[in-house]
């Protein structure tokens, strides 16, 4: 059997209670995930969905280490990377993208779009020079659908649907073989969501992207992704492919989601007639 580009096994997470805020000492912690395992084959678009609270943002920053997990383990490739340091895990951060949810606070306003996009290609040293990181950033932009002419703005110039492009683009960039997609849709108008959608699916196609997709849309998740994980509380209550698991799902919880939000019966064209 082909070996999972991502193996979890028996995850813990705490962190700080933000509740809580003692005259003297440090927070206490309050558990974030509880003994979560799973695996995430290469090539495929895993969703994560569940309620505000259950550990989604966490568990898709602690996979890619921006969290360090209190017990249980990441194997990445087959490379244990649970608890390595920033040093060790620098050369492994090309591989481990993220998209953030809002894509103006996680871009630079005072660099130009070429230049967000170049600096990390030439820290990564997939650049060897500035001028082919230049050239590398205007065909990543070309790559989601914007003119190269678009490395000379400033985000503030864009509409949220371009500035989110533009962070797909910088996490392209690289050539990575994992993406985190966090709740990257949600800001955005209908007919942006869409758009950003449909430039998932190909770029899926294209590069074989491997991509961590979390949302709080059913019926997004149910198109894009080939697995779907349910969380709730910090716990995995389903773990099963999209179609079977809307189908028919097996926990209340997941019957208790899909009932909660109207799920229209969507076809293979819809994002197309958005």
């Amino acid at each position: 059997m082909t070996e999972p580009l991502f193996r979890v096994e028996g995850l813990s997470v705490s962190l700080p209670d933000p509740n809580r805020r003692p005259l003297f000492g440090r927070r206490p912690l309050v558990s974030i995930l509880n003994d979560v395992s799973f695996e995430i084959a290469e090539g495929t678009v895993v969703g994560v969905v569940g309620e505000s609270g259950s550990g989604k943002t966490t568990l898709g920053r602690t996979l890619v280490r921006l969290i360090e997990p209190a017990a249980g383990s990441i194997r990445f490739a087959g490379e244990d990377i649970s608890h390595r340091d920033e040093a060790a895990l620098r050369p492994l951060r090309r591989d481990l993208q993220v998209i953030f949810q809002d894509p103006l606070s996680s871009l630079n306003p005072r660099l130009t779009v070429g230049t967000t996009i170049a600096r990390p290609l030439l820290f990564h040293g997939v650049a060897k020079s500035r001028r082919e990181a230049r050239t590398l950033a205007a065909a990543a932009l070309e790559t989601v659908g914007l003119p190269p002419a678009f490395t000379a703005r400033y985000p503030h110039e864009l509409s949220g649907g371009q500035r989110q492009r533009v962070g797909i683009a910088r996490s392209i960039a690289a050539r990575p073989r994992f993406v985190l997609a966090d709740e990257i849709v949600s800001g955005l108008d209908v007919s942006s969501q869409a758009q950003i959608l449909r430039l998932l699916e190909r770029l899926k196609a294209e590069l074989g992207l491997t991509v961590l997709f979390i949302s709080h849309d059913l019926s997004v998740v149910r198109r894009l992704c080939d697995r779907v994980i349910v969380m709730r509380r910090g716990e995995i209550l389903e773990n099963r492919p999209t179609g079977p698991l809307f189908d028919a799902p097996e926990h209340p919880y997941t019957a208790e989601l899909k009932a909660a939000i109207p799920l229209p019966e969507v076809g293979a064209g819809w994002l197309d007639a958005t």
